[in-house]
């Protein structure tokens, strides 16, 4: 029998084992030493086990890579779609203030997306290969434009094209009317909210002018359930949200939302400038993480279902072998040629981080503009090379032989913008620390492998 690579990882008495195909095991310390000084015998049981895992094989190098080549494909089938995700930046104004935002309350007519630009972002965004497109609508607040939004729903749909294309919108849904929620409905556009916590969390978070913001969105809320509108939520960690983990995960619950993405603060606009006060340690917002999980997981077995969103996506990949699609993990990430985000002014970024650090005064991630290029000229720019060469984990000396490397994904883009180089030393970086420490939560929950609990965790990706 022969050896396919791994990376391994000691967990409390067991050693973890992964491979490129995203298959994992665990191992006694016995069972380890056998298995890397080649004392298995070809019929026991663990043999079996760790060649249905792609970790052992018999047979020619040449039939192992063909078959294991073919699983790698399918797990990574995401390198082949071309950008799926593009992103419409209807305008730079918003309505809030939130603590940790970069968009603007400046209310200078100049920074919303007209029609005509709005027009050739669509025509560049059919000409990607991917047959599932989805159109995101954002800002700033994309309701502050709701007459592109409109036209861009009624451009899309009278075009001649066979893509399958779903619409999505992010807003606060402070400016949410009964007209805007009836075209919404019409036309099938899912809606994304941020919900920071419960009242106290929420307004403290996400001011607006004097009023309350928490009670409106609430309102809101209860008329696109009414409206029968798709709508999840987002939630943001800021320093204040440490405390209140369980009134958060309540308030989700209360409102009738089944999965929590517990997501850290990107250190980009007013999150950088205000990071004494708002931001925190990676071991911080593990502890806070660990706190939302657990008390989940204990909901779950109360016969409450939700779901944490980042588990979600790394059970994908280790119970369903689907790396998935989600842009910052993946490798190499979706910056471009995963998504595209269309600025307001035409100016087309590799995805929106790239755009917030724009607005931060830094272009260097725009691939070039709506009115002068088409698709594959966007992705032939040097911006698109760079992101690809920085993020592919396989090539990176801090990630390749780190046991993580099949589930994770690294942003190149808040890397230069924290460390001023697409190539940090990623052992040190932060949201690379954030997702190994979620990742060391789930995989201790596999090694207790206690049943409840996996059926739980297993139904979270069904």
């Amino acid at each position: 029998m022969k050896r396919n690579y791994f990376n391994y990882k000691k967990i409390r008495d067991k050693y973890l084992l992964t491979n490129d195909l995203g298959r994992y095991i665990f191992l006694t310390k016995d069972e380890f030493l056998r298995f890397v000084t080649n004392k298995l015998d070809p019929q026991e049981e663990l043999a079996g086990r760790l060649k249905d895992e792609y970790f052992l094989y018999e047979g020619s190098t040449y039939d192992f890579v063909e078959k294991a080549g073919a699983e790698f494909r399918e797990y990574r089938r995401n390198l082949f779609q071309g950008a799926s995700l593009h992103i419409f930046v209807l305008t730079k104004q918003c309505n809030q203030q939130c603590v940790y935002c970069q968009a603007s309350t400046d209310l200078d007519r100049h920074t919303k997306m007209t029609l005509e630009t709005a027009e050739r972002a669509v025509d560049i965004a059919l000409q990607a290969p991917s047959h599932f497109l989805t159109f995101e609508f954002q800002g700033g607040e994309p309701l502050m434009n709701f007459e592109t939004l409109r036209h861009i729903v009624e451009y899309t749909k009278a075009q001649q094209t066979d893509k399958e294309i779903e619409f999505s919108l992010v807003s606060n849904l402070m400016l949410l009317d009964e007209e805007k929620i009836q075209f919404l409905a019409e036309n099938q556009v899912s809606i994304c909210t941020s919900l920071d916590g419960d009242e106290l969390l929420h307004n403290r978070n996400r001011p607006y002018l004097n009023r309350n913001a928490f009670k409106i969105l609430e309102k809101r809320l209860h008329k696109l359930k009414e409206s029968e509108i798709s709508v999840s939520a987002i939630q943001t960690t800021t320093r204040y949200s440490l405390t209140r983990y369980k009134e958060l995960v309540d308030q989700y619950h209360a409102f009738g939302l089944e999965q929590i993405i517990v997501r850290p603060l990107t250190p980009l606009g007013y999150a950088k400038d205000n990071w004494d006060t708002i931001g925190y340690t990676v071991e911080e917002f593990l502890e806070f993480y660990r706190k939302i999980f657990e008390y989940i997981l204990e909901l779950n077995r109360q016969g409450i279902f939700m779901i944490e969103g980042h588990a979600r996506i790394f059970l994908d990949k280790l119970f369903n072998h689907d790396a998935g699609n989600y842009m910052e993990l993946r490798s190499p990430c979706g910056g471009a040629i995963g998504q595209m985000a269309y600025y307001y002014n035409g100016k087309v970024y590799s995805c929106d981080e790239a755009r917030m650090l724009a607005e931060m005064g830094d272009d260097s991630f725009c691939l070039e503009n709506v009115y002068d290029n088409d698709y594959n000229q966007l992705m032939s720019a040097p911006a698109c090379r760079v992101l690809v060469n920085a993020s592919c984990l396989e090539g990176l000396t801090d990630c390749c032989d780190c046991v993580y490397h099949p589930y994770g994904g690294s942003c190149p883009v808040i890397s230069y913008a924290r460390y001023k180089t697409v190539y940090p030393r990623m052992e040190e970086e932060y949201r690379c620390s954030i997702y190994k420490g979620i990742q060391e939560v789930l995989f201790e929950k596999l090694y207790e492998n206690d049943k409840q609990t996996i059926e739980i965790l297993k139904s979270w990706c069904q």
